[in-house]
C-alpha cells in the first residue's frame, strides 16, 4: 500500500524586526524580540539609520575566538549574531539634509548625517540657480536598494557651507522648526495693547501695589512668572510683629535692582480675603503667609482660533537652542506686552496661595490682575543675596518661617522675602519628599558663545536654593490650579506621569548591586516602583561618586511626563492633579490651562465647546512637539560641545563610564561632554559584553569596564558634523 503524504500546510518564515541604529562607520545594529544582531555595512540593503527594517540572520563565520572586533570599519561583534537586511518596513526619512554638488546633469546631494551612507541624485536642470556646496533640504522619491541610487527633488537651499550658524540651521532644519510667524499673527501682536483701564473695568484687580519680583537666568528672554510675600493677619491682628515691614526705598546694599521700591505700610499683615478658598478645616485663623504666583496672561492676548494662536498651536513650545530662541509667540506679546518687566503694568493671572508656618497650603485664590513688577533678579544675584544678605548668613539656620520677620532684615525688603520664600520651598520639597516625590541630582550644560558664534566656555548649572525657591513656589501653583479644575469637574489639559514599569526597574537592580550601598535597598518594592526606595536610592548614591550616574539611571527608568485632557496621577511629584499653568508665553497648554480657568472663573467664551473637543489633540501634538524641541536643544548644545573640545583634541580628561556597549563604552567627562571609546581603542583582546550588568570583560587580562566606572581618557577625536567626540583610555599616560 502506498505512503499517504503529509498535506501539512509549511509555516512561513518570520524574521525578526527592529529599529535600525546605524554607527558612524556604516554598520549598524537592529534590537529585536529575538535579540540584537549587527548588520554589517555592505547588508544593510538600502535601509536608513532610523528604519524599522526586517533582518535575517547570518551563517556564523569563524570558530570559537575567530570572530573579529567591531572596529570603525564594521567588522563583527564577537558574540553577536550578524543580519542582512531583508527589507525596510517604515521609512524614517522622507527628507534628508545634505552638501548639494554639481555633477551634470545632476545635482548630487551628499547627506550630512554620517550614518546615511547614500546619496541622493537630483536632476539639475529642475534647479539650475542652486550653487555648488550649498546645503540644501531633498525630498526622497526613490529609495536605494541593490541596483538602484536614491533619487530625489530638492525642497528647500538651507544655508551655505561654511556659515557660522550653519550647524545649528541644520539642527533647526532637520526638525522641521517654524522659524516665521504667519503675518495674520504678526498683524494680531502688533495691534495688541495693554489697557489698564479696560482691565480694571473688566474685573482685573488691581495689584500694582503690591512688590512683586521676577528671578530668572541671565540669559532669559521672556519673564512670564513673578513672586510676592506677604505675612497676613486673621481679624486685623498683626501676625509675627514687624513682618516683612513697610516697603520703603531699599538700600540696594546687595546689588538688587529695584524700581518703585515703595509701597504702602504693611507691618500689620494683610487681612484674608473673604473669596479665599480653604483646602481643609482650619480656615483663615491658620494662615500665616500669602504667596503670589504671578503669570502673564497670554490668554488674553491670543484668543482661540486666532491667527497667532494657530501659529502657536502648531508650534506648541518655544524652542530654546545654543545660540537662539525660537518663539511661540511673536516677540511684540514675548517680548513686550507679556513680558513681567521691571515698572511696567502688566497682565496677568494671580494665584494667591495661603501658608501656615510649616508651609502647608491653607487656602488659595485665583484671578485675574494688573501687577508691576519691583525688580528683576537672576538665579546668581538671588543667590548672593540668600548668602550674604540674610542675618544669619544661613537659611538653615531659622527654626521657623516666624524667626525671618525681625528687625535684623529690616533694611532689605527684598532679601526678607528671598530669605522666607527659600524655608518654604525647603519645608515644601521636604514634604514632597515625605509622600514620595523625587529629586535627581543632575547637571545641565549651557555653552556660551562670543560675538560670533563660537563656543568660549561651558557652564555648568546645578539646582540651588535661589532655583528651588522658585521651583516649589511654581509646583504649588500648578497643583492648586490642577486640583481646582479637577474639583470643578472642569475641562483642561493636565500634566499626567505614569509610574515606571516593572520591566525598566528590574534592570536597574544588576547595575545597582555593583555598589556597597545598595545592600540596604528592598529590591521587590524597588521593582515594585515604591517612590520611597527610589527615593533610598537617590540619597543613598548622592555625594558619591556614582551620584550623577545613579540619579541619571533611575531618571531613565521613568515613563516621560506627558498631556493628558483627564487628570491622573504625577509619580515623580507624588501629585494626586497636576498641570502646567506657569508658563504660557514658552508653553501651549499652559495658554490653554489659562483660557479654561477663565472660563470656570468667568464665563465660557463663544468658542469653547471647539477647544474642549480639540483637548485630545492638543494634549498629544503637545507631548510630541515637547519631544521635538528637547531633542533639538540638546543637539545644538552637543554641537557647541564638541566645537569646544576641538581645540583639547590630545588632552586628557578624569571620566566616568556613562554606557557600555557592544562596540565600546561612552564616557562623560566633569563637563558634561560625552563621547565613545571604540573597542579598538579598548586593547586587542576579546572582550566579552555582559548586556545585564552592562560590562565588558577582556578575555585575556580580565580587565572590567563597568558603568559608573571612573576611567581617565585621552581625547582622540572631535567630529562636530557628526557631533561626535572619540576617546582613549589615558592608563598609558604618565
Amino acid at each position: 500500500m502506498a505512503r499517504s503524504r503529509s498535506h501539512t500546510r509549511r509555516r512561513p518564515r518570520s524574521n525578526p524586526r527592529g529599529v535600525l541604529t546605524v554607527r558612524g562607520g556604516g554598520f549598524g545594529f537592529v534590537q529585536t524580540a529575538e535579540g540584537a544582531f549587527f548588520v554589517p555595512a555592505s547588508k544593510m540593503g538600502g535601509a536608513f539609520d532610523g528604519d524599522l527594517v526586517e533582518v535575517a540572520p547570518l551563517p556564523p563565520t569563524g570558530g570559537k575566538g575567530g570572530a573579529k572586533q567591531p572596529h570603525q570599519g564594521g567588522s563583527r561583534p564577537a558574540d553577536q549574531p550578524a543580519a542582512r537586511v531583508v527589507r525596510v518596513l517604515d521609512r524614517a526619512h522622507d527628507t534628508i539634509l545634505g552638501r548639494y554638488e554639481v555633477a551634470e546633469p545632476f545635482g548630487v546631494v551628499v547627506p550630512g548625517d554620517s550614518r546615511i551612507p547614500y546619496d541622493i541624485f537630483t536632476m539639475r536642470a529642475d534647479r539650475p540657480d542652486i550653487e555648488d556646496g550649498s546645503i540644501v533640504r531633498v525630498r526622497i522619491t526613490t529609495f536605494p536598494s541593490r541596483n538602484t541610487a536614491a533619487t530625489g527633488v530638492v525642497e528647500e537651499v538651507v544655508g551655505r557651507a561654511g556659515d557660522e550658524e550653519l550647524g545649528v540651521d541644520l539642527i533647526v532644519a532637520r526638525h522641521k522648526l517654524e522659524t516665521t510667524f504667519s503675518e495674520g499673527a504678526l498683524a494680531e501682536a502688533r495691534a495688541a495693547v495693554l489697557d489698564e483701564e479696560g482691565a480694571l473695568a473688566e474685573g482685573y484687580r488691581d495689584l500694582r501695589g503690591r512688590f512683586t519680583f521676577t528671578i530668572d537666568p541671565a540669559d532669559a528672554r521672556d519673564f512670564d512668572d513673578a513672586l510676592s510675600l506677604e505675612r497676613v493677619s486673621t481679624g486685623g491682628t498683626a501676625i509675627g510683629g514687624d513682618g516683612v515691614q513697610s516697603l520703603k526705598q531699599s538700600s540696594l546694599r546687595c546689588g538688587t535692582r529695584l524700581v518703585n521700591a515703595a509701597a504702602p505700610d504693611r507691618s500689620k499683615g494683610e487681612e484674608v480675603p473673604a473669596g479665599v478658598r480653604f483646602v481643609d478645616g482650619r480656615g483663615a485663623r491658620a494662615a500665616r503667609w500669602r504667596l503670589g504666583v504671578h503669570i502673564a496672561d497670554v490668554s488674553h492676548y491670543v484668543p482661540w482660533n486666532s491667527s497667532i494662536d494657530l501659529d502657536a498651536r502648531r508650534r506648541a513650545t518655544s524652542v530654546y537652542l545654543v545660540d537662539r530662541v525660537i518663539p511661540m509667540l511673536p516677540e511684540e506679546l514675548s517680548g513686550d506686552l507679556c513680558s513681567l518687566r521691571p515698572g511696567e503694568a502688566r497682565r496677568a493671572m494671580t494665584a494667591d496661595l495661603y501658608l501656615d508656618d510649616e508651609a502647608r497650603l491653607v487656602g488659595y485664590e485665583l484671578y485675574p490682575a494688573l501687577i508691576e513688577s519691583n525688580a528683576r533678579l537672576t538665579y546668581d544675584e538671588a543667590q548672593h543675596m540668600l548668602s550674604a544678605c540674610q542675618p544669619t548668613g544661613n537659611a538653615d539656620a531659622v527654626e521657623t518661617l516666624a524667626d525671618l520677620s525681625g528687625p535684623a532684615v529690616l533694611n532689605d525688603p527684598l532679601a526678607a522675602r528671598l530669605a522666607a520664600l527659600s524655608r518654604i520651598a525647603k519645608r515644601r520639597a521636604a514634604a514632597r519628599e515625605a509622600a514620595g516625590g523625587l529629586d535627581f541630582d543632575t547637571t545641565e550644560a549651557k555653552v556660551r558663545l562670543d560675538g560670533e558664534g563660537h563656543p568660549v566656555a561651558i557652564d555648568l548649572r546645578r539646582k540651588t536654593e535661589a532655583t528651588s525657591l522658585v521651583e516649589e513656589a511654581m509646583i504649588l501653583a500648578n497643583e492648586t490650579v490642577a486640583r481646582h479644575l479637577r474639583d470643578a469637574k472642569f475641562p483642561a489639559l493636565f500634566r499626567v506621569h505614569d509610574k515606571p514599569s516593572a520591566d525598566s526597574l528590574a534592570a536597574l537592580v544588576p547595575v545597582l548591586q555593583e555598589f556597597a550601598w545598595f545592600k540596604d535597598i528592598d529590591q521587590n518594592r524597588l521593582v515594585a516602583g515604591d517612590p520611597h526606595v527610589l527615593g533610598s536610592v537617590l540619597e543613598a548614591s548622592a555625594g558619591r561618586p556614582e551620584g550623577e550616574l545613579v540619579s541619571t539611571l533611575v531618571l531613565r527608568s521613568m515613563k516621560r511626563a506627558v498631556y493628558r485632557p483627564v487628570c491622573d496621577p504625577h509619580y515623580g511629584l507624588a501629585s494626586g492633579a497636576y498641570t502646567h499653568f506657569t508658563s504660557p508665553i514658552r508653553r501651549y497648554p499652559d495658554l490653554v490651562v489659562h483660557r479654561m480657568l477663565k472660563a470656570q472663573l468667568r464665563r465660557r467664551p463663544e468658542r469653547f465647546d471647539q477647544e474642549v473637543a480639540a483637548l485630545p489633540w492638543i494634549a498629544e501634538h503637545s507631548s510630541s512637539m515637547e519631544r521635538v524641541a528637547e531633542k533639538a536643544a540638546r543637539e545644538s548644545q552637543e554641537l557647541k560641545i564638541v566645537e569646544y573640545m576641538e581645540r583639547a583634541v590630545g588632552q586628557a580628561f578624569p571620566a566616568v563610564v556613562s554606557g557600555v556597549t557592544t562596540y565600546g563604552v561612552y564616557v562623560r567627562l566633569e563637563n558634561t561632554a560625552e563621547g565613545l571609546v571604540p573597542l579598538k581603542n579598548l586593547g586587542h583582546e576579546y572582550f566579552s559584553f555582559d548586556p545585564v550588568l552592562h560590562r565588558l570583560t577582556g578575555q585575556d587580562t580580565g580587565t572590567v569596564y563597568r558603568l559608573g566606572q571612573r576611567l581617565p581618557v585621552v581625547l582622540t577625536a572631535a567630529d562636530p558634523r557628526a557631533g561626535r567626540l572619540d576617546f582613549r583610555p589615558a592608563r598609558e599616560e604618565r
